[in-house]
């Protein structure tokens, strides 16, 4: 089996060939950093256009690195949601228009579906399994139960952890995007413990995850320090950032491992996706935490942590082989979460940020 796997949710454009044999042809990904970069984030119509001049181009360098025209395909998926709208749009009609044409059954795979089954065709994991997972919009861990079937474990009553990165790296003065420039300076840092910053949740019952306090905290350090901040200051409190944000993961994940291995006596790996489980700390503290508890750690090779059109190829090959598919009037959904049966979560401000999804 052979599918075009189509990913335009955010700010990145990318194509993708899969096989059923968990053989990726070509995965193909155009980042609009240098458009975005200016405004210190995305700007969803920004995206949306660009991903509407490159999308067909990618595609067509798609199927010639893998070597097939459209008549050896054999489905389309693409981002059905969630994510930002004029961007799903984007890729669901050109992915609808290549199905019509070609008489292909289409496919609206759930972005954060696309995450989840990540690791199945990396390391063809087997089911259940406890997903971390970690972006820029979401913090959620969950049992993933079979193609379809998540339960949310714990989720974020404020900001994402990808959120807390870029509001850190912004902070700081280092530009956009926050977590590679956090995860460098912190590589840089000469006095790592010199910053004691607030963890938040850590210790307290259940999964659910905050970090507004800690982006707080960091303000209220680099005010204390006054502007601007010299080059040790910035490294030291970047450094003292990503190291709480690992202990407080690791933490979550360990109230998690547990509920997970009362479900699943027969156990299971930790699976960490998400753009942010190509930070090498975290990515280490959780591997150090599996072991402990004697679990299997994979972690998707960095570039597909972050969005990519490989993964959601993939999804729809896990779902098409089970007989799934979807009507050419597929809605795209802005909002589309995998456990619908989670209870919202209601933070200090409101709902929080676990109902994005």
């Amino acid at each position: 089996m052979i599918v075009l796997g189509i990913e335009t949710s955010c700010d990145e454009t990318a194509a993708a060939i899969v096989t059923d044999a968990r053989e990726i042809r070509a995965d193909v990904v155009l980042s609009q950093l240098d458009d975005h970069t200016p405004y210190g984030g995305v700007v969803p119509e920004i995206a949306a256009r660009a991903h509407l001049e490159h999308l067909d181009g990618l595609i067509r360098r798609a199927m010639a690195e893998a070597g097939i025209g459209f008549g050896d395909l054999d489905a389309v998926a693409a981002t059905g949601g969630p994510g930002l709208i004029g961007g799903v749009i984007v890729g669901v009609m050109t992915a609808k228009a290549i199905a019509a044409a070609r008489g292909l059954p289409f496919v609206a795979v759930n972005h954060l579906e696309g995450h989840a089954l990540t690791a199945r065709l990396t390391d063809d994991v087997a089911f259940p399994y406890l997903l971390l997972l970690v972006s820029g919009g979401h913090c959620q861990l969950l049992a993933v139960e079979g193609v379809g079937r998540y339960r949310r474990l714990g989720t974020t009553i404020d900001d994402a952890v990808g959120e807390a990165f870029d509001k850190t790296a912004k902070l700081l003065g280092l530009g956009y995007p926050g977590g590679p420039l956090v995860e460098k300076a912190a590589a840089r840092a000469t006095n790592p413990a010199r910053f004691d910053l607030p963890r938040p949740m850590l210790g307290r019952p259940g999964c659910d995850f905050s970090f507004s306090g800690l982006k707080t905290a960091v303000r209220r350090h680099v005010e204390e320090l006054g502007a601007p901040l010299s080059d040790a200051d910035r490294d030291d409190l970047a450094a003292a950032f990503q190291a709480t944000v690992a202990e407080v993961l690791a933490d979550r994940c360990a109230r998690a491992i547990r509920r997970f291995k009362e479900d699943h006596p027969q156990g299971g790996a930790l699976v960490v996706a998400g753009g942010v489980a190509a930070n090498k700390a975290i990515r280490s503290r959780l591997s150090t935490l599996a072991e402990k508890q004697r679990m299997p750690f994979v972690a998707p090779p960095l570039r597909l942590c972050t969005d990519n059109a490989a993964m959601i190829a993939w999804a729809g090959i896990e779902r098409f082989r089970l007989g799934e598919s979807d009507p050419l009037n597929f809605a795209p959904r802005p909002r589309w979460p995998l456990d619908p049966n989670a209870a919202p979560v209601i933070g200090r401000a409101g709902v929080g940020a676990g109902v994005k999804a």
